[in-house]
């Protein structure tokens, strides 16, 4: 019998656990651990070299199929994530493997004759070549700057088919499922090879027969996925290609945090092959070590000589009938109504972002103030006028909407703030031969639905568009040459160091969807501070001088890109010793960094920015330091100590996207 160590789905001990086994299995094979009076998934890491009794060991069962074993390469990017994220390694196996274990009737992979690629342009050829010549290197991590509408996705495509040539697979990353339908035909079209698609969408059953066609088959393909898909055992693999790298999708929130960019990163540079990431405004974290290591390539202009849109800040104070709630159009202004008329009357079309599902942000009794906030969690909960109901965003608690306020019985019930379902019942009231759809995930649910909806616009069946986040990342709209802004000082007010980046990054993103095909267009951002800097660089489309601004003061308050930070978040369901327990805490990280870690700054502890979420509480220590290694070695004297309070759920969060 040998002793081995396997990492099982389960957090005790680090998932690492010791068995015994008939003979010798080698590294990342698939075993079934008996773990008290359950069964659960391990995968072997090694040989236990200590002197443990085999008798007092527990055995476990072989799993005869391959699928989900884990090969070397797959094993040793999972280590250095468990360590770098500080997340038990069985576990994060068990989290990016197939959930079924179902074998479904294998279908056949779509085959087609591909067109020829058109030329590039003079500027785009410039980049390729660059990008050719740093390739000859191995790995490389390049970043292509190119402002919406300059052809990165050209790019690409013929860095693609130079892969293809040479057999090699190619993984192409996106962060939200949205664009899989435009990016699958696109491929279909030009590269002429199997392109498998890896997504929420995605069966469990249908994960695991593409996972077991990656292990069996050598041939060359493009995988067109999510985050998770950076994790499939592509065995050929030759580049890595994430595109809207900037995109917070690309963060996981909950299990391991882990950032998909980062690991295409880490696994390119471990595989010795180049990645490229792209976008139209980079991360701060990018963009400076692209700028650093000379691996940054830009591209300015549009393709074909297009002109950029013309963006106009619309001042929101200057109308006094646009400044109430009883107002007609509200919270439109006459400006942006008047363009969308005018788009209307030329044939063409518009889209107005809002990232803000419902009819309206929150109730508020008129009389007493009182304001209906979720019973679970603590935010107020949005209005739906259509299902007529509130509803909390976080947990999804449902009510159907009160007819009077529960404090003081008065039947003068006030709605606050806007979001996509009240844009859309404005326009259309005030223009009613418009026809307005809604695309945010409230109404948009799944991708068939998705892809509906586009089809319907782009047959121009729909004249407004009125949408969230979704709206704003990598679509092509022929006859979109207006677009509308709304609620961005929200974001510029958020109390978090990136909201200034986020802020630039939705403007301009969203400002991209306009103009695209040559048309003169234009973008109306409505703000109740047109003074505010960031609209300059917006308005003049002034990229460098707002990176450098940007850097300027995340080096001012010592914030990422210039230090690193991590977050340690306590739950626990009773407020009062949640907040006993993270004072006690925070009294002992004070004495170890003053002790033995002088260059790791405790921040904190303070309540997240939303404290009670699905009845338990979170309050969160942030720690912000240059030297990583440092950093690393806190937060795991940092879990050791908390993991001695009982009932006490804590989640460790390198690299947060958000400070809370």
């Amino acid at each position: 019998m040998k002793n081995i160590i396997v990492a099982t789905n389960t957090p005790f001990n680090g998932s690492l656990l010791t068995y015994k086994v008939e003979a010798e299995p080698k590294k990342g094979v698939h075993v079934l651990a008996p773990l008290g009076k359950r069964v659960v998934n391990g995968w072997v890491v090694g040989l236990d070299e200590s002197e443990v009794d085999s008798n007092k060991l527990k055995e476990v069962d072989i799993d005869g199929d391959a699928t989900l074993n884990i090969n070397q390469h797959e094993m040793e990017l999972l280590q250095w994530m468990s360590s770098y994220y500080h997340y038990p390694l069985g576990q994060l196996i068990n989290d990016i493997l197939p959930k079924s274990m179902k074998r479904p009737r294998e279908t056949d992979v779509e085959e087609s004759t591909p067109r020829e690629l058109e030329n590039l342009t003079t500027l785009q050829a410039d980049v390729y070549q660059s990008l050719c010549r740093k390739f000859e290197n191995g790995f490389s991590r390049q970043l292509v700057h190119g402002v919406t509408g300059s052809g990165k996705t050209h790019i690409y495509l013929h860095l693609m088919k130079d892969m293809l040539k040479k057999n090699k697979s190619i993984l192409f990353l996106l962060p939200e499922i949205n664009l899989t339908p435009q990016f699958y035909r696109k491929f279909q079209e030009v590269l002429g090879c199997p392109v498998r698609v890896y997504s929420s969408e995605t069966s469990a059953s249908d994960k695991y027969l593409l996972r077991q066609n990656l292990k069996l088959q050598n041939t060359a393909q493009v995988i067109l996925g999510v985050r998770s898909s950076v994790f499939l055992p592509i065995e050929n693999l030759g580049l890595i290609i994430v595109d809207e790298e900037h995109d917070s999708s690309f963060k996981q929130d909950d299990r391991c945090t882990y950032n998909a960019r980062d690991i295409a990163i880490k696994r390119a540079s471990m595989l010795n092959i180049p990645v490229v990431l792209g976008s139209a405004t980079p991360s701060m974290e990018s963009y400076t070590a692209a700028k650093k290591s000379n691996d940054y390539h830009a591209i300015r202009e549009r393709v074909h000589g297009f002109k950029m849109p013309k963006i106009e800040i619309v001042d929101q104070r200057a109308s006094s009938d646009d400044k109430t709630s009883s107002s007609e159009h509200w919270p439109l202004t006459r400006a942006t109504i008047e363009s969308i008329y005018q788009a209307k009357q030329k044939g063409e079309q518009a889209l107005v972002f809002i990232n803000r599902l419902g009819f309206s942000s929150y109730i508020q009794c008129s009389s007493c103030g009182h304001q209906f906030q979720c019973l679970n969690c603590s935010t107020n909960m949005r209005y739906f006028k259509s299902r007529s109901e509130l509803a909390c965003q976080t947990c999804g608690n449902k009510t159907p909407m009160p007819k009077m306020c529960p404090e003081c019985s008065c039947l003068t019930l006030t709605q606050k703030g806007y979001g996509t379902e009240k844009i859309v019942e404005v326009l259309s009231k005030v223009i009613p031969e418009l026809v307005v759809e809604r695309f945010d995930r409230d109404e948009i649910k799944n991708i068939e639905q998705l892809k509906q909806s586009l089809e319907r616009f782009s047959r121009q069946e729909v004249d407004v568009l009125v949408g969230t986040q979704m709206l704003s990342k990598g679509h092509n709209f022929e006859k979109v040459n207006t677009v509308i802004v709304l609620g961005i000082d929200q974001q510029l007010n958020f109390p978090d160091f990136r909201a200034m980046e986020r802020a630039w990054q939705t403007l301009v993103q969203v400002s991209g969807r306009s103009g695209r095909f040559g048309s003169e267009s234009q973008v109306l951002v409505q703000t109740h501070s047109p003074e505010h800097p960031l609209f300059s660089h917006v308005v003049n489309h002034h990229f460098d001088e707002f990176y450098q601004e940007e850097l300027d003061l995340r080096q001012r308050a010592n914030c990422p890109p210039i230090s690193k930070m991590a977050a340690i978040y306590m739950t626990y369901k009773d407020k009062n010793e949640l907040i006993k327990q993270s004072m006690h805490f925070s009294d002992w990280a004070q004495g170890l960094q003053e002790h033995h870690f002088k260059n790791v700054d405790v921040l904190g502890p303070r309540p997240a920015l939303m404290e009670k979420r699905v009845n338990k509480f979170t309050w969160c220590l942030m720690l912000r330091s240059h030297q990583v290694n440092d950093m690393h070695s806190f937060i795991s004297a940092a879990q050791v100590y908390l993991s001695r309070v009982k009932g006490l759920h804590v989640k460790t969060d390198i690299d947060p996207q958000v400070i809370l």
